[in-house]
């Protein structure tokens, strides 16, 4: 058999079906318009205002031709036709009757105010009110609905086995077993909508589902189980399948419908696959059913949509990356697809919040998939060979999603601009480790963390600056667990990250102070934190390099000694800085930092020099703690008497 003319057989037996489903909906839908209703109404009354101008017109002209005279009492029909009222004494005369207008020629008579009294016209008639109609009883809805439904399922069970029966029998060819499935499928459509008219809109949707699922299973039987026809064949039928599917969902405005379109589209390069590698058809195909879904979307806003034909393409992309990809396959092609099917599924959330500033749930969670799916396919395609062009696009991506939160209307969508900023912080966060390692993933922790603080005060956003000291906290944490390797003193690895740790703690803590009315409740904390670690961490530092330079200069018991004196005189020294600048400044959080470490050195000295420090050691540590708390005693005794002179 001929494929085009099969074909064209198939186009015409679905484009009759749909042709005549579309003529229906439109004459259903002028019928049921509101609008269209309202004007034959309208027109109705129209045509009654016209009878009754031609019947003033009438009256008039008889009127004028047997005026009353004035003195003469009325005639008893006239009488008669005016209703009775309670009137003046019977000896008051009667008023004069209303002079009239003559009729001209260049118009028809123009009416009263309201109808002569000899008028016996026929009163203006009301439109009737509509009546609802009784509910039905449990007989009829039992016998009515219910049975019809049944029987209709009854008749689709006899239709099948009687099929099946014949198939087994081989009564029918397998030519004729993919014609009576496609004539049965395409039949099937037109029939949804006859039960869509009279009110079974649920059990009609069903049938249109099951119409589609027996034109996908005929044209897979014919070109896949009995190959009467090639799969390229087949796969195109399954396409035109598809189209008129949407083009019904369209038509019928059923979102249901559009769906199970959606799922045969799906399922099309499924049923007609070869076991082949054919990467370049099937992607170009999910991005083409891809874009006629955003399509529908855009004029039908049925969100399931996206979400359907974002599940499928994924699935079809691992499922191709598992069974066909290799190192040696075409990398930038499959690196050049995943990017067209991020794009193409970030388009309809942009694109939602920029035109109708709403961004519900089903946008924020495409969003999220979208670059959580895409983020780990570059990571999976291009770690470890090319770290370079992985860290260029996560770069890329930081750059055009902050683009984005900045081209978004600031009143209306301020949950997608923070959405999108997070989404820029995190690929600018995964750049770092992506292309450095050991302390430089550190240092730019902590340089991103201190920037992302200074952005959000001057952008008065709190969200970057809660994302800054969380990078913060995370530098601080990786360089207490992987500390660089130390060297020379002071000249080293180690303390060069230290220092620039310290260094971007004391740019968030001038970055609060610089903008002090915009700090607030748990903020106080967390930057009293921050001023708190800095000197923490000078004092990790410098205690760490005094350790090690002690002990390379001193040898044998001799180097502990040295190193356990020297932490004691540097954390001595560095208590009275504290409190000297505390003083000073008029801080008590500095004069309190100093007067802990001052307690922690007594400690020191007391419970460990005291037993495990020689004579000299021993000597020199108590002296430099007696000299040292003389001191701080003598600055507090100052500074007491100089605010009683003041009080």
């Amino acid at each position: 058999m001929d494929e085009p003319l099969i074909l064209l057989a198939v186009i015409a037996l679905l484009a009759g079906p749909v042709l005549a489903i579309v003529a229906l909906v439109s004459v259903r839908r002028i019928q049921t318009d509101p609008s269209q209703s309202r004007l034959q109404e309208l027109t109705a009354r129209v045509y009654e205002l016209e009878q009754l101008v031609k019947g003033l017109g009438s009256t008039t002209g008889r009127a004028d031709q047997k005026p009353v005279p004035e003195s003469a009492p009325p005639r008893e029909e006239t009488a008669a036709a005016l209703p009775s009222q309670p009137g003046p004494p019977a000896a008051s005369p009667a008023p004069p009757p209303r002079p009239s207008r003559p009729v001209t020629a260049q118009g028809p008579p123009t009416p009263q105010p309201g109808p002569p009294a000899s008028w016996s016209g026929s009163p203006l008639p009301s439109i009737p009110p509509s009546r609802k109609s009784a509910p039905l009883d449990m007989e009829s809805l039992i016998a009515g609905k219910w049975f019809n439904r049944i029987g209709i399922v009854a008749i689709l069970f006899a239709v099948s086995y009687f099929l099946k029966w014949a198939f087994d029998n081989n009564w029918i060819g397998p030519t004729g077993r993919v014609a009576i499935g496609i004539l049965l499928g395409a039949l099937m459509l037109p029939w949804s909508n006859w039960l869509l008219g009279r009110g079974y809109s649920y059990f009609s949707e069903g049938i249109t589902a099951l119409g589609e699922a027996t034109l996908f299973v005929s044209v897979w039987a014919g070109c896949q189980y009995y190959t009467l026809y090639s799969r390229d064949f087949g796969f195109a039928a399954m396409i035109v399948i598809t189209a008129v599917m949407a083009a019904i969902a369209i038509g019928r405005n059923s979102q249901r419908i559009a769906v199970m379109s959606l799922l045969g589209g799906l399922l099309a390069p499924l049923l007609a696959s070869s076991g082949k590698d054919e990467q370049v058809v099937l992607f170009t195909y999910l991005l083409f059913l891809g874009a006629g879904a955003l399509v529908i979307v855009a004029k039908k806003q049925w969100q399931s949509l996206p979400l359907v034909s974002f599940v499928g393409t994924q699935i079809y992309f691992w499922g191709w990356y598992s069974e066909f990809f290799h190192r040696t396959s075409p990398l930038e092609r499959t690196v050049l697809f995943a990017s067209l099917f991020f794009f193409l599924y970030a388009a309809l959330p942009i694109r939602s919040a920029m035109r109708e500033a709403r961004f519900d749930t089903l946008n924020i969670l495409l969003v999220l998939a979208n670059e959580f799916t895409y983020s780990g396919a570059l990571f999976i395609l291009l770690w470890p060979d090319d770290k370079w062009p992985l860290t260029l696009l996560f770069v890329a991506l930081a750059a055009a999603h902050v683009a984005i939160a900045r081209l978004l209307p600031a009143p209306k969508s301020a949950l997608a601009r923070l959405l999108y900023a997070g989404l820029a912080l995190t690929y600018l966060t995964l750049a770092i480790p992506v292309r450095l390692e050991g302390k430089w993933i550190t240092l730019g922790f902590a340089v991103e963390g201190a920037i992302l603080v200074w952005t959000g005060f001057r952008g008065t956003s709190n969200f970057l600056r809660q994302s800054g000291y969380l990078l913060l906290g995370i530098s601080a944490l990786r360089v207490l667990i992987l500390p660089p390797p130390g060297g020379a003193f002071l000249v080293n690895p180690r303390f060069a990250a230290y220092l620039v740790v310290i260094a971007c703690f004391a740019s968030a803590l001038w970055s609060a102070r610089s903008h002090e009315r915009d700090v607030a409740g748990q903020e106080r904390i967390e930057i009293g934190v921050f001023a708190v670690a800095i000197n923490i961490y000078a004092l990790i530092a410098l205690s760490a390099e005094f350790w090690d330079y002690f002990g390379k200069t001193s040898t044998g018991i001799d180097a502990t000694l040295a190193q356990h004196l020297a932490l004691t005189v540097l954390w001595t020294a560095y208590a009275s800085a504290l409190i000297f600048l505390g003083v000073q400044s008029k801080s008590a959080l500095l004069r309190w930092q100093g007067l802990l470490l001052v307690g922690l050195v007594v400690g020191k000295v007391f419970l460990y020099d005291l037993a495990s420090l020689e004579r000299a050691y021993r000597i020199l540590s108590f002296f430099v703690l007696g000299a040292v708390l003389l001191a701080i005693s003598f600055l507090y005794q100052r500074k007491l008497a100089r605010e009683k002179e003041n009080a």
